[in-house]
């Protein structure tokens, strides 16, 4: 098991980087954000939700760390051309990405298959899984000019092995998986991208309390608990690692 949870992240791990965080307004997209920027990195958050991303946005900002950027977009109806759009407005600003955390995720119903209702399937595969993956090709030039740029997929348990009533979400983690690896296969060569996947595991979140009703939140670790593996993998102590997958915290 590839986890970092013991790892001690220097003051200015991600000093002077530029990163992009989806899903950003809250849960584990709000944590990293704020992780990353309390480390030194320049956040870019998106998330469909623009009041979450302006109360991030003040948090980052009143703890006096880099100025974060709001970019909001809704997976669930981008087009190609949003996506280029914004590589295009990135670029003007920033002229780089150093790190791209995909963190943005539709869990859909969980429910027996013969049951599952296929729009809301196609729509949980176009969050979890069309939108990362077109996004990523847009975004591909200004992670080619960086000089070390880290892009972390996030998967799930239930995208390494399938469950009963998962359906759309097991599967589009799954396929998630299969890209990280293409995608990693694809820039070895060029030694300064690396791409990997991250299991958050069993985290205290809305998604998670939505998938388990019954479960007792105090039994879970909170999202800032498990950061320690989301600051290594989007930091330089990274490096040299491509197409691995990763566990936020040990198995339970």
């Amino acid at each position: 098991m590839n986890c970092k949870i013991d790892y001690q992240a220097p003051a200015d791990l991600l000093k002077e980087r530029i990163v992009l965080v989806t899903g950003a307004g809250d849960g584990i997209g709000r944590a990293a954000s704020l992780a990353f920027a309390r480390h030194g990195a320049t956040v870019i958050l998106l998330g469909r939700t623009l009041s979450k991303l302006e109360k991030v946005y003040d948090e980052i900002e009143a703890a006096g760390l880099p100025q974060p950027a709001i970019f909001p977009l809704n997976f669930e109806g981008a087009t190609l051309k949003d996506y280029h759009d914004m590589a295009e407005t990135l670029d003007k600003e920033f002229g780089r990405l150093d790190g791209v955390l995909h963190n943005a995720g539709l869990l859909g119903n969980i429910t027996p298959f013969v049951q599952y209702d296929p729009a809301l399937w196609e729509q949980v595969m176009q969050v979890n899984l069309n939108g990362p993956i077109w996004m990523t090709q847009a975004l591909m030039p200004l992670l080619e000019a960086s000089k070390d740029a880290s892009v972390v997929f996030t998967s799930s348990g239930v995208g390494r092995k399938g469950r009963a009533y998962w359906g759309a979400y097991s599967v589009s983690k799954f396929a998630t998986e299969g890209f990280m690896e293409v995608l990693a296969d694809e820039v070895e060569h060029r030694g300064n991208i690396r791409v990997n996947s991250l299991n958050p595991g069993a985290t205290r979140t809305r998604m998670r309390a939505s998938a388990y009703p019954g479960e007792d939140p105090e039994t879970l670790l909170t999202p800032e608990a498990i950061m320690p593996t989301y600051l290594w993998l989007m930091g330089p102590d990274s490096r040299g690692h491509n197409g691995e997958r990763f566990d936020a915290q040990p198995p339970r």
